[in-house]
Order: C-alpha cells, then structure tokens, then sequence
C-alpha cells in the first residue's frame, strides 16, 4: 500500500500515512492532532522488493562497453 508524506503546518512534524491511492488526496491530521497539514511531493521508489531497495543494481556480466565489457585504457 502506498505510504504518502505530510508535514503540520501548525508543528512543523513531517508524518508517514499509509493508506491505499484510492485516497490519496484526503486530508491527513499529524499525531499531535492538528488539522492544518499539507501533502508533500516525494520521489516514488519501485522495487522488486528485498532488504537492498533503494540501492542501486548490481552490475551484471558481460555488458559491451567499447571492449565488450572489459576496462579500456
């Protein structure tokens, strides 16, 4: 389920809301109960999943490159 990001306006906190994108645009209080929050804009990470998401790939084998996947000099 996606997780959105908010920050209080009234605090000034930044909170994680999970909840599916069917509500993506509803209103979200912050923990300390205020009601004046604003949704962030934050960068959407697709993954296969495992405890390395975010990292990058490992490089495969092989590749071309200008010396069919060796080192050039």
């Amino acid at each position: 389920m996606p997780r959105y990001e908010f920050r209080c306006r009234a605090c000034g906190d930044t909170f994680v809301v999970t909840r599916p994108m069917s509500a993506s645009s509803d209103p979200a209080s912050c923990p300390a109960g205020h009601d004046d929050t604003v949704k962030l804009l934050t960068t959407v990470g697709l993954g296969g999943g495992g405890s390395n998401m975010g990292a990058a790939p490992a490089p495969a084998g092989g590749g071309g490159g200008c010396c069919g996947g060796g080192c050039c000099n």
